[in-house]
């Protein structure tokens, strides 16, 4: 596991690396955000974009996304992966919005995990975007990144790296660390190749040093 010492360097290259990481959903509102988020589950953020970049044009209040039958909301999202499950979603996350919050997109953690097709990531990330509270939301570049450098465990869940990120960043650069890693993960360390040969974080990264070896080893034979 990084040290203290360790994990502050790791901040502060990824920082150089990509020193203006921001969410990459377009959005006007939080109301918008909550869609995208929502949308982006097992989805690129650039599909995503595509696919709202008309999706906000029709729709723009809780009322329109119910004002249309499901099948309709199903076809206008068809690109997207789950599209039928995240139609129903947006359609339970409208009513509740309406019935319960006044038609207002809920500013809590607490509140918006509440919301239908909202889980605990998706509620940190518009948290942390949409009204500025710190958070870290663990998505699968933040969860492979933060298991590969060292952070946190192999076998820690979800939850778990949530918690020990949180532990070991300081309050103040939650979002912004979240924000890098998921940079970090997207274009720098990938899921199936990541740039080891030239990463800065290569002489504190045991996986990367492992399979800079197996690399080594295939040249050699």
């Amino acid at each position: 596991m990084l040290t203290k010492k360790e994990i502050r360097f790791c901040l502060d290259e990824m920082k150089k690396m990509f020193p203006d990481a921001q969410c990459e959903l377009e959005h006007k509102n939080p109301f918008e955000l909550v869609i995208a988020v929502l949308l982006s589950a097992q989805c690129t953020d650039t599909l995503v974009n595509k696919v709202t970049k008309e999706l906000f044009k029709k729709y723009k209040t809780p009322e329109d996304y119910l004002a249309v039958t499901l099948e309709e909301l199903q076809q206008d999202i068809r690109s997207i992966g789950l599209y039928r499950n995240k139609a129903k979603n947006i359609r339970k996350l409208c009513t509740m919005l309406l019935e319960e919050y006044g038609g207002i997109v809920p500013q809590t953690k607490a509140e918006l995990v509440k919301l239908a097709g909202v889980g605990r990531k998706t509620a940190n990330v518009v948290a942390s975007v949409a009204f500025n509270e710190p958070a870290i939301a663990v998505d699968t570049h933040v969860e492979r990144v933060s298991k590969r450098l060292g952070i946190c465990k192999w076998k820690d869940s979800v939850t778990e790296v949530e918690e020990t990120l949180m532990r070991k960043v300081p309050r103040d650069e939650w979002s912004v660390t979240h924000h890098r890693m998921i940079f970090f993960g997207r274009y720098h360390c990938k899921s199936r190749n990541p740039n080891c040969p030239e990463c800065p974080l290569l002489e504190i990264c045991r996986e990367g040093q492992k399979r800079m070896r197996k690399r080594k080893e295939v040249n050699a034979n």
